[in-house]
């Protein structure tokens, strides 16, 4: 993982090639975060401007971000899976892609990315189609600039900031579009028996192939994590399990993390967050986050500090995420009333995997890379993901009782507890129990009475509650008003 940024003149030779590359640096040192291990920062020629990177140091095959010994300047963010030959990096196998098929490479990339080419006349930025890795671009006073996450771009983009869709190309010559996904051919469903085998097998080749440097797993004690922990075991038993819990009220989650820890065996570390941890995180929360929506700030304090407990161990981890989206684990949208059939509820489920980058996924990716930290996400496997959308849904919510991600517990119910392979599904602050403290700190700090006369932000958009208001305060503390827009919610049934 890494973070990478450019400031390009829109109108040819710049003014001053040393005084951008500071100004590069500026934009690139507060994102350290995602990349604490290596800076590089090389000017265009001309003075056009000038592009970077911070790096982690992982593995050799995964350490580089960046190809800029000549034009085009590439610069990468990300973990690819095509074949390639033993030594080659993931930047290397990137930039012989675009080399061999320019703008259409992006469709054949098997892998998480973000990423920016900058040609001697243009300038591209391209996403994938499940969009973990983010990426913000604009234009003002005649320069186009971009950067990884949104405070990079304070300093250069007041009002004209946008986020790439995942899925979509932009070019400063040809505008925003988007581009077909890579699909990988992946054995028809049969029957049930026949999907649950080969989701089995899928799964456990997608956990397989991401095991390069990482130490160890993210076990929430729910079913995604600790099938993923599970797997995993299978590859390396010296892996270390984390969790994190709120100290004074403990959620469900640590006792099934417990349960899952004992029954593989494997060193188990758990975070205890106290009341001031939380308080005290508030302002960083919302400056990570870059968002002051309020589930995922509930969202991101467990993972910060599981994170920064991490840190002392490994920085490449395993990660649940991504099986609700495939499986159907969101109950309260999948299972609501007011589905009308399978083939709304298909619907739904497919707008729940488009948008999880605005949800799940930015809390998992900013609170995981806040240190440094490289998230590998098994579920959201090309073939996996190709795979999920060949099931039919009612082997996802099954029966008259309607178990979610049915499919899924049965494909690996013999390696699991028979409590965890049983569970409800939790919201993941509900699980953890940061919902039950939220309220009572953050009305410690607002007056809950105050949202009744600021109920919206600044361009409109309403607060879910006194909680947003409070962060929506600390968000304007560091960011521009106008970067409010990027803070996106779907309701599904409006």
């Amino acid at each position: 993982m890494a973070s990478i940024a450019g400031i390009i003149s829109k109108n040819g030779k710049g003014n001053n090639g040393n005084s951008t590359a500071r100004e590069l640096g500026k934009m690139l040192k507060l994102m350290r975060h995602r990349g604490p291990d290596n800076t590089i920062i090389r000017t265009l020629t001309d003075d056009r401007g000038a592009v970077g990177a911070n790096e982690t140091n992982l593995t050799p095959n995964r350490t580089y971000c960046t190809e800029v010994g000549s034009s085009p300047y590439i610069l990468f963010d990300g973990e690819l899976y095509n074949e390639r030959s033993e030594r080659k990096s993931d930047v290397a196998l990137f930039k012989a892609f675009y080399d061999a098929y320019g703008k259409d490479c992006f469709s054949r990339l098997e892998g998480s990315f973000s990423c920016a080419i900058i040609e001697e006349d243009e300038v591209i930025l391209a996403r994938d189609h499940v969009g973990a890795r983010p990426l913000f671009y604009g234009s003002e006073n005649g320069s186009f600039c971009f950067s990884t996450e949104m405070k990079g771009l304070v300093d250069h983009l007041r009002f004209n900031i946008q986020e790439l869709a995942p899925g979509c190309i932009y070019s400063t010559k040809e505008g925003l579009k988007k581009f077909d996904p890579f699909v990988p051919e992946v054995l028809e469903v049969g029957d049930l028996k026949e999907a649950t085998n080969t989701l089995r097998e899928l799964v456990i080749e997608a956990v397989r192939k991401r095991m390069d440097g990482v130490g160890g797993v993210s076990l929430s004690g729910g079913l995604d994590s600790s099938i993923v922990a599970a797997v995993a075991k299978e590859f390396n038993s010296d892996l270390r399990l984390f969790t994190g819990t709120i100290q004074k009220a403990p959620g469900p989650d640590l006792e099934n993390a417990k349960i899952m820890a004992e029954f593989l065996g494997m060193e188990h570390h758990v975070y205890m967050i106290s009341d001031s941890d939380i308080i005290d995180f508030i302002p960083e929360a919302v400056w990570y986050l870059e968002s002051f929506d309020e589930d995922c700030i509930s969202g991101i304090i467990s993972n910060y500090y599981v994170s920064k407990m991490v840190k002392e161990y490994t920085n490449c981890i395993l990660v649940g995420e991504g099986a609700d989206e495939l499986f159907g684990g969101y109950r309260m949208v999948l299972k609501n009333p007011n589905v009308k059939n399978d083939e709304h509820r298909d619907q739904l489920a497919q707008r729940l995997l488009d948008i999880a980058y605005n949800t799940a996924l930015r809390r998992l990716d900013r609170a995981w890379m806040s240190n440094g930290i490289n998230y590998q996400t098994p579920f959201l496997d090309a073939e996996v993901v190709a795979f999920s959308q060949k099931i039919p849904m009612a082997w996802k919510i099954y029966g008259e009782n309607q178990v979610e991600k049915y499919i899924l517990r049965e494909a690996f119910r013999d390696m699991l507890p028979e409590k965890i392979a049983n569970r409800e599904k939790l919201r993941f602050a509900m699980g953890v129990g940061t919902d039950d403290v939220m309220d009572e700190l953050i009305s410690q700090k607002i007056d809950p009475k105050e949202i009744e006369q600021r109920p919206n932000g600044a361009y409109g958009l309403p607060f879910a509650s006194f909680k947003e208001l409070y962060y929506y305060d600390e968000f304007l503390r560091v960011f521009p008003p106008a970067y409010e827009k990027q803070t996106v919610r779907w309701d599904p049934f409006k």
